[in-house]
């Protein structure tokens, strides 16, 4: 934890609405939000949409309703009055009635950052093609040189400049970037150093009103006095150029601590191959946002032993809600290697939480009034998409032919007979009596005398449908008299025909 006479803990997860909800940006989310819950900290939702070719509102909406349901609130962001002037309510869309910061909307302060690193000259206009650009890449990389940008509009003249852009002649600015060594303490990784002569001038936008991500995401920063950025280690890269930004504007520099990649088994970046890379999907699949929460969290890291065991818990408890979380999680326990996704594991804790729920919860969020069906079926379900797989053929049994309630090698006719008493104790049986207890003091009697795979197994067969099922008595309990009765009689006809 971070000590309460350091400066107040304030995170931000940032993510761009060019896609849908990537499992790999919300479990830097949940990070980014333990990190602040722990340090009674600020946890920040900032839409990086500044790329407008390709985001789209869905996937703001996809982002927004992905936090929600992992129960990761964010704690501040303008009003609904502020983006709207004529509201003077909180937005209820919104978490705590703020909506998220966008970029979007912060095009007036980005570019009074800009006009602040022109006028100072460390920054500058450069007007080069794309075509001149590449076919210097290539001459580098030709020369066994890291590619980089040569500098040649550094030493434009003021007239020049004046007569390109009033021409409108294409251009980006960027920034002079000083030749020096910029290493930073990764709180994850320890220190990493890059030597930016090797960069060369980095583009920070595509003109005065249209910031480039590496400059928007310094201002955002910045302004929004974020003390911690933690991100995917594939931000690593970006972090000597934003350092450099910084210190172009005199800015303090935060802690960075960079996450590790989320890996497939074949230990390649995350991808649809193995498995769903959107967070919908998972939803959409079934599994619950606990079980998803406590997932994530294990996606790169681990809780210490030692200090389980001083609590009373098992050193390898792999179960943690969010409160949990928040209790446990350290950042100086996350890997540096990449976290392997394994579906597996995501399967069985599903499964973990879904049986801790109650008949009745699990009802509600099924949305099926039979409890007693979900009774039946709960311990093999995986995830909620499990359920009409397991207990559809008990709600609504599928055709099968009549060779499915023949017992073995036993005879038709044994067979046939048996329902027959099996349908006669049936209708005798009062409503009232019909559950598993009861009926097994008849039908049970019933397969003392005659043999149990003789009379059990027609039964279920009948009123499953299906080969595999749970018991027959524990169905017939579930459906009710009149549905055992409708589904015997059934079997009976194909028998007889």
């Amino acid at each position: 934890m971070v000590s309460k006479s350091k400066k107040e803990v304030r995170v931000r997860i940032a993510p761009s609405p060019t896609g849908y909800f990537h499992i790999g940006t919300a479990r830097t989310a949940l990070f980014n939000y333990l990190f602040a819950r722990q340090n009674e900290g600020v946890f920040i939702l900032r839409i990086e949409d500044t790329d407008l070719e390709r985001s789209e509102k869905k996937f703001e909406e996809d982002i927004l309703e992905g936090l929600k349901w992992l129960g990761l609130e964010w704690d501040e962001g303008p009003t609904a009055s502020a983006v709207n002037p004529k509201s003077q309510i909180p937005n209820p869309k919104y978490i705590g009635g703020y909506g998220p910061y966008r970029q979007t909307e912060r095009l007036e302060i980005y570019e009074c950052y800009l006009r602040q690193l022109l006028d100072k000259n460390f920054a500058y206009y450069c007007f080069c093609s794309k075509e001149d650009l590449e076919a210097e890449r290539q001459a580098m990389m030709t020369q066994g040189l890291a590619p980089k940008y040569s500098g040649r509009c550094r030493t434009l003249k003021p007239e020049e400049i004046k007569e390109k852009l009033h021409s409108s002649a294409s251009h980006i600015i960027r920034l002079k970037m000083p030749e020096l060594k910029i290493t930073f303490k990764d709180l994850i990784r320890g220190p990493i150093s890059f030597d930016t002569g090797l960069i060369g001038d980095i583009a920070i936008a595509k003109d005065i009103r249209t910031p480039l991500y590496n400059f928007a995401v310094v201002i955002d920063d910045y302004e929004m006095k974020i003390s911690h950025v933690i991100r995917g280690e594939d931000h690593i890269a970006n972090t000597p150029r934003q350092i450099a930004i910084q210190k172009a504007l005199d800015f303090p520099q935060p802690y960075y601590a960079h996450l590790p990649l989320i890996l497939d088994p074949d230990r390649h970046k995350i991808s649809k191959r193995f498995s769903a890379t959107s967070l919908r999907e998972y939803r959409e699949e079934g599994y619950l946002p606990q079980a998803m929460v406590n997932f994530m969290a294990l996606l790169g890291w681990h809780a210490a032993p030692e200090q389980m065991q001083e609590l009373g818990l098992p050193p390898d408890r792999e179960i943690f809600n969010l409160d949990d979380l928040v209790k446990f999680f350290d950042l100086k326990r996350v890997q540096k290697a990449g976290a392997i996704f394994n579906i597996d594991k995501l399967n069985w804790l599903n499964a973990q939480y879904l049986k801790s729920l109650k008949d009745k919860d699990l009802a509600e969020l099924l949305k099926v009034k039979n409890v007693k069906i979900i009774a039946l079926v709960r311990e093999r379900m995986k995830k909620i998409s499990d359920f009409q797989e397991l207990a559809g053929p008990l709600l609504t049994p599928s055709d099968y032919f009549a060779e499915l309630l023949i017992w073995k090698d036993s005879p038709k006719e044994v067979i046939l007979d048996n329902l027959k008493e099996s349908l006669r104790i049936f209708s005798a049986t009062l409503a009232a009596d019909f559950n598993q207890e009861a009926l097994n003091k008849t039908i049970g009697l019933l397969a003392e005398q005659r043999g149990k795979g003789e009379v059990f197994w027609p039964i279920r067969a009948a009123l499953s449908g299906q080969k595999n099922s749970p018991g027959p008595l524990e169905i017939a309990e579930a459906i009710g008299k009149k549905e055992t009765i409708k589904r015997i009689e059934i079997a009976i006809k194909k028998l007889e025909e």
